[in-house]
């Protein structure tokens, strides 16, 4: 019984923190399948500017990482939790700021470009600051249920947002996926704020980014490896359905221009 109830503390401590993650990568989501349609379909450009403006969230994120995470050790993973989704709602006012662009493409795809690069820095404080705050609440002897539990938040997250990003653009547009944007994290940020945080705890014999490099290395190209074909279809599995099926469920079909 006491193993029980002791499972039933750590889920306890731990679906506050999921349900941040979950909404943070929520929004993430809402824009993967529709961003390239938007470029192409109103912006009017082909597969490079597509995958570019994509691809910096990734980019910034692959940047930040690190330091979102010396971030949250040292000041704390609530503390990287709340920027993160500051950051997330600063890159939907990109997003609403390239709207009143769009009949200047070259500036409304670099404001795009510039909210998805923000987005991607949210992104790595989130989910850094996600993990850091479960360790910090259910204890390092519970690592590997906090490294699931937040894992299946964000991955829930993205298979859930891309369905309800399809609907909302259908129904009124990349407006709709500017302002969820927006609203989405500064409402989850409301939620958290009475949250329990953490102090950060000073470790007593620090590790030089080197030798946490040299352990994590191998895993980690393998990780990025794989990732590389996710990411390819995550930027054009969307303009492949338009084109060839996207008319019968209400997206316009279009030949892809070649710029």
């Amino acid at each position: 019984m006491a193993r029980i109830s002791d499972r039933n503390g750590v889920m306890a401590e731990l679906v506050p923190i999921m349900a941040a993650v979950f909404a943070g990568f929520l929004l993430i989501g809402l824009a993967l399948p529709v961003l390239p349609l938007h470029l192409h379909q109103q912006l009017g450009f082909g597969p490079f500017a597509v995958g570019l403006v994509t691809g910096s969230q990734f980019v910034a994120s692959m940047l930040s990482r690190i330091g979102a995470g010396n971030y949250a050790d040292g000041r704390g993973g609530k503390r990287a939790v709340v920027i993160g989704l500051i950051a997330a709602a600063l890159a939907g006012l990109f997003y609403l700021g390239s709207l009143a662009l769009l009949d200047r493409p070259v500036a409304s795809a670099s404001a795009l470009f510039a909210g998805r690069a923000v987005l991607g820095a949210s992104e790595s404080f989130i989910i850094t600051g996600g993990v850091a705050w479960g360790l910090s609440v259910a204890g390092g002897q519970n690592s590997g249920k906090v490294i699931a539990w937040v894992g299946t938040a964000m991955f829930a997250a993205l298979a859930l947002g891309a369905p309800a990003g399809s609907a909302l653009y259908a129904a009124s547009g990349f407006t709709a996926i500017a302002l969820a944007t927006i609203i989405l994290p500064l409402a989850t940020l409301l939620a958290i704020l009475p949250m329990r945080g953490t102090s950060a705890v000073a470790s007593s014999a620090p590790q030089s980014w080197r030798s946490v490099a040299k352990a994590v290395w191998l895993p980690g190209v393998g990780a990025a490896f794989s990732s590389l074909g996710y990411g390819a279809i995550l930027g054009f599995a969307a303009l492949l359905f338009a084109e060839r099926a996207g008319s019968r469920y209400g997206f316009p079909s279009r030949p892809m221009p070649r710029r």
